[in-house]
């Protein structure tokens, strides 16, 4: 069988701009899990949906991993994996949509589904769900190098990719990982939107 591979790789750029972000709103999602607002089960459908659009390997077997010991369905997460909603409890739909888009523009939602997310569950969950949507963009775009490279090591590479690329990616990391917690730091301080206007 031939291995699917996804879409386009993420840029230097876009990686920067995910990492920045998702340290924006990491505390908000942890919040949110903290005082029950959200449950995991949430989160990890959350985490699939995001890595179903993004097709990391990587992050579609841990989270699997971690989805079946929240006590999710194989069924469930058989479908989230497969693009499929019909077993995402209704209540949850509006998140898992807003979660799919969000990867699907590159993380560059729309203030539009910002505020219908908004208006379905409150600022406060809606901010623990971008927490966790972020996240795992974090965890997509580091984690597709990662089985790039792997892959190329194995004598499979994937044809999207090339060295420079992954061992670009992997070196900057930590710089990038330096300044984007700076620069998020500062931002909070200013009390910068988490959503670009």
């Amino acid at each position: 069988m031939q291995k699917k591979y996804g879409r386009k790789l993420y840029s230097l750029s876009e990686f920067y701009r995910i990492l920045y972000l998702g340290l924006r709103t990491v505390k908000y999602m942890s919040h949110a899990k903290k005082v029950g607002i959200i449950n995991t089960q949430f989160v990890e459908r959350i985490m699939l949906a995001v890595t179903e659009v993004n097709q990391c390997p990587l992050c579609s077997y841990g989270h699997t991993k971690m989805a079946l010991e929240a006590g999710m369905s194989i069924e469930e997460i058989q479908n989230l994996l497969s693009h499929s909603l019909d077993t995402v409890p209704n209540d949850e739909i509006t998140a898992i949509l807003f979660a799919q888009h969000y990867a699907d523009s590159r993380a560059n939602s729309s203030m539009e589904a910002w505020k219908r997310l908004v208006d379905t569950y409150g600022e406060a969950k809606a901010k623990g769900i971008l927490g966790a949507i972020r996240m795992i963009m974090i965890g997509n775009t580091f984690g597709i190098v990662l089985s790039s490279l792997k892959g190329r090591l194995s004598g499979k590479p994937d044809p999207r990719s090339n060295l420079l690329y992954e061992i670009s990616m992997l070196i900057v990391f930590i710089p990038f990982l330096l300044v984007a917690l700076i620069h998020a730091f500062i931002s909070d301080l200013l009390k910068l939107s988490i959503i670009s206007q």
